[in-house]
C-alpha cells in the first residue's frame, strides 16, 4: 500500500491573513504588475480595424447598396447589422441568383472550416454539391458550368491546393475572352479559396500563393482582411464580369468578429482602402498581417522596456499611413502611389516568401512611380524563401516585432 501523503494543515483564518499580507506587499512593491491575459497590445479580438459597431459598420468606405428598390436612397436609416465572424456571402448570391451553384469538397457538409453550413438543406444538392477531390477538376467544371452561363462559386478546399487548377486557371479562365474575340467569357466564376498561415499548418496548410496569379492577365485576386470586407468583396466578386480568385485568410473566420449589414451591399474591386492616416511613412499590407501591423505601430508609440533601447524616442511620434491592399490583382498602383509621394516611404509586409512575391511587382512599380520622392528605400518584411515550416511556422510569418524593426530601420534611413 501506498503511504498516505500528508499536507501541512493551515486554518482559514491563517490563508486569509497569509493573502491580505501577499496583497499588502504587491501594494507597497515598485514590481510592476503582471500585464492582462490577452497582453496590453491590440490582438485580432480587440482591432481598432474592425468595425465592431452598427454605426461604423455603415459607414464603411466605399460600400454600395446592391438593390432596385427606392430605399437605396435613404442609405443608412434603418439598416440592420448582425455580429458575424467571417463568413461567406454563398446564400445571398444563391438566394438572389437563380443560376448560382457552390461547390467543391465538402462543400455540402459545410466545408473544411463550416463556410457552407446549411446550404444545402436551404437550397437543394443541385445547387449545393460536392466534388470529387480533383482540384483541376473542380475549376475546370467551374469554368465549363461559367461558360454555359450559370455563376460558378467553387471552392478549392486549401490555397496550397490551388496548384494542380493552375493550369486551368491562367492557361483557360484567364484567357476565355480573349482567345474567343470576345465572343465568350467565364465572367461567372468565382474560386474561393482560405489562404495564408494558421499558426500549425506547415509546409502543406499555410502558404500564400497570391503573387502565382500576378502575370495572368485576364484574372483578379482578392483578399479580405474582415468580415464586411469579405461579404463585400465577395458579392462584388461573384458579379464581376471577370474570373476571381478569393482567398479567405483561414486564421480570421473565427477571430475576426464585426457588425455587418444583413442587407446586399457591395465594396468596390481593384481598391485599396486607407486604415490609418499617417505622414511620414506608408505602410501597406494585405489579410492576416494587416492586424500584425497594427500592432506593430502600438509598439512603435510605446515600446515595451526590453524594446524601448531599439526604438528612438524620436520616431515614437511617427505618423504611418496603413493600407489595406485588398485586391492584389489588379492592385491599385494610384492610391499606393499618391500616398508614398506624400509620406516618402514605403514598407510592404506579406506572408508569401520575398522573392518575386506580390511585395516585388509594388516595390518596382513605386520605385517607378516615386522615384524622386523617396527618401529610403522601399522595404518588403515577407515570409522566408524557405517552405513554411511545420515546427517553426512562428518564425516564418512576419510578426509584429519584425514589422517594428523594419519601420525603425525605414524611419531611420
Amino acid at each position: 500500500m501506498l503511504p498516505t501523503r500528508r499536507f501541512p494543515s493551515i486554518s482559514l483564518a491563517a490563508l486569509i491573513s497569509r493573502n491580505s499580507s501577499v496583497a499588502l506587499l504587491r501594494r507597497n512593491s515598485t514590481v510592476a504588475e503582471p500585464p492582462p491575459a490577452g497582453g496590453h497590445l491590440p490582438s485580432i479580438a480587440t482591432s481598432q480595424i474592425l468595425r465592431t459597431t452598427r454605426e461604423r459598420a455603415l459607414r464603411t468606405p466605399g460600400l454600395t447598396w446592391n438593390e432596385d428598390e427606392a430605399s437605396s436612397s435613404i442609405v443608412n436609416i434603418g439598416r440592420e447589422t448582425r455580429k458575424m465572424n467571417v463568413y461567406q456571402a454563398s446564400s445571398i448570391a444563391l438566394t438572389k441568383d437563380d443560376n448560382a451553384v457552390v461547390f467543391g469538397e465538402d462543400i455540402a457538409f459545410g466545408g473544411v472550416f463550416r463556410c457552407t453550413m446549411g446550404l444545402t438543406e436551404e437550397f437543394g444538392r443541385e445547387r449545393v454539391f460536392n466534388t470529387p477531390l480533383t482540384e483541376q477538376g473542380i475549376a475546370g467544371f467551374a469554368i465549363g458550368l461559367a461558360l454555359m452561363g450559370h455563376t460558378a462559386i467553387a471552392e478549392i478546399q486549401f490555397a496550397d491546393y490551388i496548384y494542380p487548377a493552375f493550369d486551368q486557371l491562367v492557361n483557360e479562365a484567364a484567357k476565355i475572352r480573349y482567345r474567343s474575340g470576345g465572343q465568350y467569357n467565364v465572367g461567372g466564376l468565382t474560386v474561393r479559396t482560405p489562404t495564408m498561415s494558421v499558426g500549425h499548418g506547415g509546409l502543406y496548410h499555410s502558404q500564400s500563393p497570391e503573387g502565382f496569379f500576378m502575370g495572368a492577365s485576364g484574372l483578379k485576386i482578392v483578399i479580405p482582411r474582415s468580415p464586411i470586407q469579405a461579404k463585400g468583396l465577395l458579392l462584388s466578386a461573384i458579379r464581376d464580369p471577370n474570373p476571381v480568385i478569393f482567398m479567405e485568410p483561414k486564421i480570421l473566420y473565427r477571430s475576426a468578429v464585426e457588425q455587418v449589414p444583413i442587407d446586399d451591399f457591395a465594396l468596390p474591386l481593384g481598391r485599396a482602402e486607407t486604415l490609418v492616416a499617417g505622414a511620414d511613412l506608408t505602410l501597406l499590407s494585405w489579410g492576416t498581417p494587416l492586424y500584425h501591423c497594427e500592432t506593430a505601430l502600438h509598439m512603435l508609440a510605446s515600446p515595451a522596456p526590453p524594446l524601448a533601447p531599439h526604438v528612438p524616442a524620436a520616431l515614437r511620434t511617427a505618423k504611418v499611413e496603413l493600407i489595406d491592399l485588398r485586391s492584389i490583382l489588379p492592385w491599385d498602383a494610384e492610391t499606393v502611389a499618391e500616398s508614398v509621394a506624400r509620406t516618402g516611404r514605403l514598407v510592404i509586409v506579406h506572408e508569401a516568401g520575398m522573392t518575386a512575391g506580390a511585395g516585388a511587382e509594388i516595390a518596382a512599380e513605386i520605385q517607378k512611380r516615386c522615384f524622386l520622392k523617396l527618401a529610403a528605400p522601399v522595404k518588403r518584411i515577407t515570409g522566408w524563401d524557405t517552405p513554411v515550416g511545420l515546427q517553426y511556422e512562428k518564425f516564418y510569418i512576419p510578426d509584429a516585432v519584425r514589422i517594428l524593426d523594419g519601420i525603425v530601420e525605414t524611419l531611420s534611413y
